[in-house]
């Protein structure tokens, strides 16, 4: 007997720990939940709601296998060996499948299993899966992480080049088992549930993650480049909270794209190669992940920027947080984040950036905030993308390069077209107007909309000075 381990790879097609153990025989699957643990990381409830509402997409398809589903829950994944040890003992299992996950926890708990089956004579078997190119396959001449992202583009086009992630076996339908499924969870303790709004925009299952993509490639990626900029425009893929949940692969997104751009990686299409570019920027922070673990303890990439002097300032916090800076771009940003669990990857740029550098708040405290909120949460691109903003990571942003959010905002919603959707109140005002109404004494007169927290000039200043006061050897990397 199998026993396939599902975490953050909800699907069957191209799931390479599932395709392995239905190869050697007999296979059950089986889910843990561990609401513990997903507290202590920042989980949001959307997303764990998006994992039970997708769980229940996979039971049906593993059922028509003939492919049970388990579910335990555990606290924490300290107790996650065990759970699965009495289940093998239970099944009389013979080996254990798993698809590799990145950051230190998981590394310890999925060592702490592999420890503990084998000293019952369990086999453990981890394979690659969640990544194109395993960590530690990529690296510099010397043999270290790249640190820059367009080295690290360069080294890994040319391994695609060389060979191209093959897709899994398709899984075959087994002979019946008489292991009955466990139903999945409502609801997890501890996690409130969505809105039906929210649920309505992420719809669950491989089917929706699939078709998401063949719309995205036939409608859309052409024009890519120019549109992925554009708050109030559909013009991204909309495949995050899938990729992070494994209801699609990276893989299957990469041969759909190359089958769009006659098998090119980084000709042809524009917009296909700078999809492809996304894709790796994903991949750029999981080996970052692996390669640099005190990212996983919530420290900076680059230690001098520990020393900054951040703010304790809980009023702009909250503010930020609650959509009511008087930056109708920001506000119109966090209102979307909150109402429906994920955020337009420019504004998670310039939003960042106002937290870290216009409120000098520290950015963990923006990271924590968007991992509670996004259904697409996750640790490496969420930490990556937040330390890139606030110049402590790795290919940082220089410390002096702070967006300014009302030139960001004209210019890349220049019809005020997304801030009208999100802030209402300002709906009247022209398209001028509408990206700064401080100007507007009638606006304030009625009380509709709030007043700027910061000043744009003296905060940037701010930023500038608590950078510079730190060591020399910093600035000259964080400039570089």
């Amino acid at each position: 007997m199998q026993l396939i381990w599902l975490r953050t790879d909800l699907r069957i097609s191209d799931n390479t720990a599932l395709s392995a153990a239905c190869e050697r025989g007999p296979t059950v699957a089986i889910w843990l939940a561990s609401p513990g643990q997903w507290l202590a990381h920042d989980d949001a409830a959307c997303k764990v709601d998006f994992w039970l509402r997708n769980l229940r997409e996979l039971r049906q398809s593993l059922e028509a296998l003939n492919i049970p589903l388990l579910v335990r829950t555990v606290d924490s994944w300290d107790e996650a060996p065990q759970a699965l040890l009495d289940v093998c003992k239970q099944l009389q299992v013979d080996a254990v499948h798993w698809n590799d996950e990145y950051g230190i926890n998981e590394n310890r708990r999925d060592e702490a299993t592999r420890r503990l089956l084998k000293q019952s004579g369990i086999h453990a078997h981890s394979y690659l899966d969640q990544l194109l190119l395993g960590p530690g396959t990529v690296l510099t001449r010397s043999g270290h992480y790249f640190q820059v992202f367009s080295q690290f583009k360069k080294a890994c086009l040319e391994r695609l080049y060389l060979s191209l992630p093959t897709l899994a076996r398709r899984v075959q339908r087994q002979a019946p088992l008489n292991i009955p499924s466990d139903p999945i969870p409502e609801r997890i303790a501890g996690f409130d549930t969505p809105t039906d709004t929210l649920r309505a925009l992420w719809p669950a299952g491989e089917h929706e993650a699939q078709a998401r993509l063949g719309r995205f490639l036939d409608e859309t990626v052409e024009d890519y480049q120019h549109l992925r900029d554009l708050p109030a425009q559909p013009g991204t893929s909309q495949l995050s909270a899938y990729l992070a949940a494994g209801v699609i692969s990276p893989r299957q997104c990469l041969h759909a794209a190359l089958a769009h751009n006659r098998g090119e990686l980084d000709s042809g299409s524009t917009g296909v190669q700078t999809w492809i570019n996304e894709l790796l920027w994903r991949e750029f922070y999981k080996h970052i992940l692996n390669g640099y673990p005190q990212v996983s303890r919530h420290r900076a990439f680059r230690d001098q920027t520990e020393a900054l002097p951040w703010r304790d300032a809980p009023d702009d916090l909250a503010a930020w947080k609650e959509g009511r800076t008087g930056f109708p771009i920001i506000d119109a940003a966090m209102r979307q984040l909150l109402e429906t669990g994920w955020m337009h990857n420019r504004l998670r740029m310039v939003v960042a950036m106002f937290l870290s550098k216009n409120l000098l708040i520290d950015w963990r405290q923006g990271e924590r905030h968007f991992m509670r909120h996004l259904i697409d949460g996750d640790l490496a691109a969420n930490n990556g993308g937040w330390q890139w903003s606030a110049s402590t990571g790795t290919d940082a942003v220089p410390y002096f390069r702070i967006f300014n959010p009302v030139s960001q905002s004209q210019r890349f919603d220049p019809q005020g077209r997304f801030i009208r959707h999100w802030l209402p109140e300002l709906s009247g005002l022209d398209d001028k107007r509408i990206h700064e109404p401080v100007k507007s004494a009638d606006l304030f007169a009625n009380n509709s909309y709030h007043s700027p927290i910061v000043d744009l000039g003296s905060s940037r200043q701010r930023a500038l000075e608590a950078f510079k006061s730190l060591p020399r050897r910093q600035d000259q990397r964080a400039v570089s």
